[in-house]
């Protein structure tokens, strides 16, 4: 269950991270709401995730991932370029994630 709400908490980071521009300060009550309970929903499920799962490496996963995974709909969505530099990056951020998530024996596999 632990791969699950780690899940769960990244893909509502990213749903709320991803509203945080159409919320525009805040200020937009639709989006505003869909930035409160995605970071509520993904606050809980980290918790959650927690019991099993270190602090240090769960929080890696669910920044490095939602990092991509905003920055990939930040692309799509508001047309934000990506460079060589960028692209460098979220390749590194990848490759770390896949190295905690299948290689570090603190994960519970």
């Amino acid at each position: 269950m632990h791969y699950w709400y780690l899940t769960i908490a990244i893909i509502s980071e990213v749903i709320a991270t991803s509203a945080l521009k159409a919320a525009d300060g805040l200020r937009v009550p639709g989006p505003t709401l869909l930035v409160i309970a995605g970071y509520a929903c993904a606050f809980y499920f980290l918790s959650l995730t927690l019991r099993t799962i270190p602090v240090g490496i769960a929080y890696a996963i669910w920044s490095g991932v939602g990092q991509v995974l905003v920055m990939f709909i930040a692309w799509v969505l508001y047309r934000q370029a990506l460079d060589a530099a960028a692209l460098a990056g979220i390749a590194l951020i990848v490759a770390g994630v896949l190295v905690l998530t299948l290689l570090s024996k603190s994960m519970p596999h």
